[in-house]
């Protein structure tokens, strides 16, 4: 386990594994190096790269310093970077898809960005209204709202089914299993930094379209509609962009799944 330090003075904690060129995976809500698929991820993937696995800032061992602004997550993946040589690929799952894409468009040195299922509902997807509703900007408000009451695991039941859409049983069995439910109240002050990321649920066209790295954008064939077409909005505006979709997969995609379908790419020339 190794640190750098962020340019606001945040200390992100990371660790190291495999070798070969520098890959950076990115965590989506609620998860960290402790608790989400970048573990196993990064241990298929370190037989061909040095895969750099972080807690992003607020989660695990990273620190935290306020206010939060999605620049400042910039900032920690500028640092990660940095630290890596000066370029590195970034693979992004879920709102770790979004973060990817926006440090492309910041300048930073990326190589190739590979972002699975970003959750955007944009306009064009199918659902209308109810897609407009779920997308509206006042989930960042009302998840601040509930984090700063103290009401942690409010924040954690409004994300998954009002956000997300989940069943209203979820998160009562989430709550049946106390070593899981623990792990997702501790990061729950986070959601909003998610929220914020997502720039109000829609597609931002023109910050993709000035990408000038290769973008790999992925979804599962069994994923939410809304999610497929945000997914071929994102490879529509980023320049040269490929898109593809994995076999029998959701926004849960198996690890295994990911690198087979990411591998191609990230050899490419």
């Amino acid at each position: 386990m190794s640190h750098v330090i962020s340019k606001d003075g945040t200390t992100i904690t990371y660790e190291r594994s495999g070798n070969g060129p520098a890959l950076i995976l990115i965590d989506g809500a609620l998860c960290s190096r402790a608790f989400g698929p970048t573990a196993k991820l990064g241990a298929l993937l370190a037989e061909e790269f040095t895969v750099y696995r972080y807690d992003r800032r607020g989660r695990g061992e990273s620190g935290d310093t306020p206010p939060y602004s999605p620049a400042r997550e910039v900032d920690d993946l500028a640092a990660l970077i940095a630290h890596a040589g000066g370029t590195a690929s970034l693979l992004g799952l879920s709102s770790g898809g979004a973060l990817a894409l926006e440090a492309a468009a910041s300048g930073l040195g990326v190589d190739k960005v590979i972002a699975y299922e970003p959750p955007y509902v944009d306009e064009d997807s199918p659902g209308g209204p109810v897609v407009a509703a779920k997308g509206s900007p006042t989930h960042e408000a009302q998840l601040q709202r509930l984090v700063e009451s103290g009401n942690r695991g409010g924040a954690v039941d409004y994300f998954m089914r009002d956000m997300v859409g989940a069943p209203a049983f979820l998160p009562v069995m989430m709550r049946l299993m106390p070593w899981v439910w623990r792990k997702l109240k501790a990061v729950a002050h986070t959601l909003p930094y998610d929220a914020a990321v997502m720039t109000g649920f829609r597609v931002p066209r023109t910050r993709f379209s000035s990408i000038r790295r290769p973008v790999l954008a992925l979804n599962g064939t069994r994923t939410d509609p809304r999610l497929k077409a945000a997914v071929r909005v994102i490879a529509n505006t980023v320049p040269g962009a490929q898109h593809a979709e994995l076999a029998k997969q959701t926004h849960n995609v198996d690890p295994r799944v990911l690198v087979e379908g990411s591998m191609k790419f990230l050899a490419g020339a």
